[in-house]
């Protein structure tokens, strides 16, 4: 019998961060150029839907390299969590994520130490809109993905925008309800490629009322691009952040 793994709980502002070696327990495809790493804590760790991990890789020459990915995974429960999963985009030329994807297999060890950001973070207590553009959507998923295990997805509303079905992250979880994913490029068969803004502009999440102020997550969308163009709005270079938008 296993001893019950010890708690590390979110770290307060302004405490330092431990690095911890989680082990590799999987290791998924999303899209050509997406993966998700499921990683095995060696003690239970606070988080909240939307915070992230920095990763650290350690050459045998004691070169260091560091990256910070967003977990994907929501928290297992409210003492936090032993498992958790980081979404990792394939970049050209980058040296974190090129071997995540092309030489870490189930099994192997990988230092990490988080999580980080609560300005971003959803506690799942209040309504929430989510916009995402491309990789933009994977602390999102971990909003939504909590609000469906915690039977509140009436909270939340899920606007996505991507360029064609190929590029579209956790293709096999994401449709639903709360969810409008719009394409920019090719859409799916039977698909109006403009078809999800008119959507998305009527309904806000199910569970706000006239009068309550609803908060605004963005994820991925730059000024410029396709997705900014396709969601009908500008982002002038906002990346990600949190707002309260007042509903009616």
């Amino acid at each position: 019998m296993h001893p019950s793994p010890s708690l590390v709980p979110g770290p307060a502002p302004g405490a330092p961060l431990l690095w911890q070696t989680a082990r590799v327990l999987a290791v998924r495809d999303e899209t050509p150029r997406a993966k998700t790493f499921r990683l095995e804590l060696p003690h239970r760790t606070r988080h909240m839907a939307g915070q992230y991990f920095i990763l650290r890789l350690t050459a045998p020459d004691g070169y260091v390299a560091s990256r910070a990915y967003s977990l994907s995974s929501p928290p297992e429960g409210p003492d936090g969590s032993t498992v958790i999963e980081l979404t990792v985009d394939l970049l050209d030329d980058g040296e974190v994520s090129g071997y995540l994807h092309e030489v870490v297999e189930p099994g192997d060890e990988l230092d990490v130490r988080g999580p980080v950001g609560g300005f971003f973070a959803w506690d799942g207590a209040g309504p929430v809109l989510l916009v995402a553009g491309g990789s933009g959507i994977v602390p999102l998923m971990a909003m939504l993905r909590l609000a469906r295990s915690t039977g509140r997805s009436d909270l939340v509303r899920l606007l996505v925008s991507v360029r064609t079905p190929g590029d579209l992250y956790f293709a096999d979880e994401l449709p639903g309800p709360e969810t409008t994913v719009v394409y920019t490029r090719e859409a799916p068969p039977g698909a109006g490629p403009r078809s999800g803004p008119a959507r998305a502009r009527r309904h806000g999440p199910a569970g706000a009322r006239r009068g309550d102020r609803v908060r605004v997550r963005v994820g991925g969308l730059r000024g410029g691009s396709d997705g900014t163009a396709a969601l009908g709005g500008r982002t002038d270079g906002f990346h990600s952040g949190g707002a309260l938008w007042p509903v009616g």
